[in-house]
C-alpha cells in the first residue's frame, strides 16, 4: 500500500464515528442505531483503512468462527478517498489475513458492487435453493435502542 494510506485489523484503531456515519446513511443499514454498530464491531473481526494521518476512511467486517464460514459485511471507503483502489487493497488483506484461510464458505451480499468483488472469486450461489433467510429491512427504524 501506498505512504498515503495503511491496514489494520485492530479495533482498537477504529473511529466508531466514523463507522457509524457510513453506516446509518447506507442503503444496506440506514437508520442502523449506534449500539447495534457497537455490539456487531464487538463480535466481528473488524478491518479498517487509515490515512498516514490516522484518520480513518475505510471499513469493513468479517463474520465468522474463523474455521468453516464468513459473512463478509459493511464495506465502505468514503466517498472522498474512492478512485485509488482502496476497496480493493482492503479486500487482499482480508482475504490474506491468517485467520481466515481455510473457510469453507465465504458469503455476502450486495446491491451494486458485483464487479469488484467478482475479481476476487465471489461467485453467485451455487445452490440458492439451499438457503434461507429471515429478512427484517425495518428493523432500524422500529428498534428501541
Amino acid at each position: 500500500m501506498n505512504n498515503n494510506y495503511y491496514l489494520s485489523d485492530d479495533n482498537a484503531l477504529l473511529n466508531i464515528d466514523v463507522v457509524f456515519n457510513f453506516l446509518t446513511n447506507c442503503y444496506w443499514s440506514k437508520g442502523v442505531p449506534l449500539t447495534t454498530i457497537k455490539k456487531a464491531i464487538e463480535n466481528s473481526m473488524c478491518f479498517g483503512v487509515y490515512t498516514s494521518a490516522h484518520q480513518q476512511v475505510g471499513f469493513a467486517r468479517m463474520i465468522t468462527d474463523k474455521a468453516t464460514f464468513a459473512y463478509l459485511a459493511d464495506v465502505f471507503i468514503l466517498p472522498e478517498h474512492r478512485g485509488q483502489g482502496l476497496s480493493k487493497k482492503l479486500l487482499k488483506f482480508i482475504k490474506e489475513h491468517d485467520e481466515l484461510q481455510r473457510l469453507r464458505r465465504v458469503v455476502l451480499a450486495t446491491a451494486d458492487a458485483h464487479p469488484l468483488y467478482q475479481q476476487f472469486n465471489f461467485t453467485q450461489l451455487h445452490n440458492p435453493e439451499y438457503f434461507m433467510e429471515i429478512w427484517q429491512p425495518e428493523i432500524y427504524q422500529n428498534n428501541l435502542d
